[in-house]
């Protein structure tokens, strides 16, 4: 599935061309995805502006305003494991030029729903299609009101690139947990949008065990302590530097414009099993288990 800096790199790649445009049409190729799309969706969007392209945990969320009886509705979309969007622009071929690392799938069969929007003062009309050949992604339209209690969201936890996302946040979430701290990373309740590969790879910067537990970074008290703040600073810094170049793309996962994100190539424990650790000083190997069904790569040696 796509973390956080994957679907910010997909958010900030289609923000220029649907952010303030009208969608002069919309098309539904089929009735469904992982879940039937909604009643009369694409009826739904013709005509309508795209006010904001907008990201919560692994979720896009686009504001397509005022629906016929003027309740505020959101567009919320996800990936799944193999659902990526193209521009098509009017001038000029697709924007998917770069590298793959798999070959994406351009089949027509695979383009399940497209969003003509149209032209402003800088650029022409484009169509936005989605594309997805397992169909696990999905789109919804939500009131907007209705957001925060949807089963969706309601207990989603904090942006981890958020002002909410403190090292006094992660100890309460923590304190009292006896779960691996890998485990209680993963979880969306306790911070949002974080798989696998961030999580391995912000333990291993930070030098904590993915086995240890997750109460120990909760003090007596269920406040932070230093390994709390440093765990906060390192998730952070992982996800900036992985949005900087793009993601972290592995197979399945392209940028918007069809290139690879080049973050895998900083990897320092993620896929890396039996390759020397790179932190310094550290004479360790990465090593890799298996927690909860996923592969964890981290170093004995130096994450405690």
């Amino acid at each position: 599935m796509p973390e956080l800096p994957e679907v910010e790199t997909v958010r900030r790649g289609l923000a220029p061309v649907m952010e303030g445009r009208r969608i002069l049409a919309a098309v539904a190729r089929r009735p469904d995805l992982r879940w039937p799309l909604p009643e009369r969706f694409a009826e739904r969007l013709t005509g309508r502006t795209l006010r904001r392209l907008e990201r919560r945990a692994k979720y896009l969320m686009a504001d397509v305003g005022p629906d016929a009886d003027g309740s505020d509705e959101v567009l919320v979309m996800h990936l799944g494991m193999s659902g990526s969007f193209r521009i098509e622009p009017d001038a000029g071929p697709p924007e998917m030029p770069g590298d793959f690392h798999l070959p994406r799938s351009r089949l027509a069969a695979h383009d399940h729903v497209v969003l003509r929007m149209e032209g402003d003062g800088t650029a022409g009309a484009a169509e936005v299609v989605y594309n997805d050949p397992r169909r696990f992604g999905f789109m919804l339209l939500l009131p907007r009101a209705e957001l925060a209690t949807h089963p969706l969201f309601n207990a989603i936890g904090p942006e981890p690139l958020g002002e909410d996302f403190t090292p006094e946040s992660l100890a309460r979430a923590l304190a009292g947990r006896r779960t691996p701290l890998k485990a209680a990373l993963l979880d969306q309740k306790v911070v949002a949008g974080l798989g696998n590969i961030y999580v391995c790879e912000a333990l291993h910067r930070a030098g904590l065990s993915p086995e240890r537990g997750a109460f120990t970074l909760a003090g007596l008290t269920g406040g932070p302590i230093e390994l709390t703040v440093r765990l906060v600073e390192t998730i952070r810094e992982v996800l900036q530097e992985a949005i900087a170049a793009g993601g972290s793309t592995l197979r399945d996962h392209a940028q918007v414009d069809g290139t690879l994100g080049y973050f895998q190539h900083t990897f320092r424990a993620y896929d890396r099993e039996g390759e020397p650790c790179q932190t310094l000083g550290c004479r360790g190997t990465i090593a890799r288990l298996v927690q909860s069904g996923r592969s964890t790569f981290y170093c004995a040696a130096c994450q405690t």
